[in-house]
Parts: structure tokens; C-alpha cells; sequence
């Protein structure tokens, strides 16, 4: 016997899967915060670190295609995203899109973070090496996770594949951590059945992660070379 529409709506307005919660930005975390070695007023007396190699941020909610929205997320319900709430969006931001196709629910979630070469603090991408690791093991650290290498995604990239139980439900998430540069790109795909519907097959949620994942390091790239022009 399925639940009335109110009920479904209910478990909508919750449905995020706790490991958006290492972006830090589109999940909610603590975007207000400065990236690490951002505008530290740290000094070294030591040669200043080579300049970074981008220097801004795409549209998050531009990073992937409308036809990527709409495959991953069928009945999105606002194909334009919903941003994250940043005060430095030239360092931080996100996006994320749900829908509900019938009783299939679908999440596609965008985080990303620039940092900039600063003295005592070292370069751009010395600080973006060591926060992808930090990502990457704080996906990892949900029950049951495994992970592996994710060649062909920026410099360097890791998929977290999860299934994780929330509101007696189950999402299969699939977070990509990847690093371009001195930018740091999170990708969250997640869905669940609702209603007693199927669970979505880890397969077609990681192949459609990782390629959402390659238009929004392509999206780095092409905002800063616009930049440039």
C-alpha cells in the first residue's frame, strides 16, 4: 500500500545523503569559512610559491550541461540548480538538482574550491594535493564504502561508491573527489527507490558520475581561459 504524496514530500525535504556533507559547500557544511591559506596573513621568508593556476571558479550551476542535468536527474525540479550559499565565490560554490521521476528519486550535487599560491602556506596546488586527500577520506570513512582510482578526471580523481541507509531507505551514492590544478571538484550522484521501488544499479550511477564529473573539470578550464581572453 504506498504512503500519501505528504509522506513522500516529507522524506524529499531530507533525502541528501550524508557524504555531501565532505563538499562543503552545496551540502551545507561550512561555506562561510575561508579555504585553507586563503588570506591567512601567514609570511615566509622563503621564495614566494609559484602563482596558481587558475584563477576563478565557473558558475557551479553551469558546470554541468542542462542534457546532463536532465539524464541524471529525470523531472528535475529546477533544471537551473539551487546554489550554495558562499561569500567567496571565487574560491568556493556549489549546485545541486533533485527530482522525483514516479518513485525513483534522483541527486546530482557540485562542490568545488580554488586555492591560491600564498607565502608560508605554499602554492595553489600543494594546498589542493592535500585537501583532495582529505575529501577523499572523509567520503570514505561512511560504513561500507569502498573506493577506487578514477583515471582520465583531472590530475587526479577517486570514486567513492557508498550505499548508505537514511529514513529507513536506501541511497547508493557515488561521490567523485577530483583535483585540477589548484581546484578541488566534488561530484555527488545518488538515488533510491521509493515506495519499495528498486534501488539504482551502482554501475549506471558511476558512469554517469564520472562523466558529469569531466564536463565540470572541463568547466574550470574553459571559465579561466575565457578569463584570459
Amino acid at each position: 500500500m504506498h504512503r500519501s504524496a505528504p509522506r513522500i514530500a516529507r522524506v524529499l525535504a531530507c533525502a541528501a545523503v550524508p557524504v555531501l556533507l565532505v563538499a562543503g559547500c552545496s551540502s551545507g557544511s561550512d561555506s562561510s569559512k575561508k579555504p585553507d591559506g586563503a588570506g591567512s596573513g601567514k609570511t615566509s621568508a622563503s621564495a614566494a610559491p609559484a602563482a596558481a593556476k587558475f584563477a576563478k571558479l565557473p558558475d557551479p550551476c553551469k558546470s554541468v550541461t542542462q542534457a546532463t542535468v536532465g539524464r541524471l536527474v529525470p523531472k528535475v525540479k529546477d533544471a537551473a540548480g539551487t546554489a550554495a550559499q558562499s561569500p567567496v565565490q571565487d574560491q568556493r560554490g556549489g549546485c545541486s538538482w533533485n527530482g522525483l521521476d514516479g518513485y525513483q528519486f534522483r541527486w546530482l550535487d557540485v562542490a568545488m574550491q580554488r586555492f591560491d599560491s600564498a607565502g608560508g602556506v605554499g602554492s595553489g596546488e600543494e594546498q589542493a594535493r592535500k585537501r583532495f586527500t582529505e575529501q577523499v577520506a572523509a567520503a570514505a570513512q561512511i560504513k561500507g564504502a569502498t573506493s577506487v582510482k578514477a583515471d582520465g578526471v583531472g590530475d587526479e580523481a577517486t570514486l567513492v561508491s557508498a550505499l548508505v541507509e537514511k529514513d529507513k531507505l536506501n541511497y547508493q551514492d557515488e561521490t567523485v573527489v577530483v583535483r585540477t590544478g589548484n581546484v578541488i571538484v566534488i561530484l555527488s550522484h545518488n538515488g533510491a527507490g521509493f515506495e519499495g521501488a528498486k534501488t539504482p544499479a551502482a554501475d549506471q550511477l558511476q558512469k554517469d558520475a564520472l562523466a558529469a564529473a569531466k564536463e565540470a573539470v572541463a568547466s574550470v578550464t574553459a571559465a579561466n581561459a575565457a578569463a584570459n581572453t
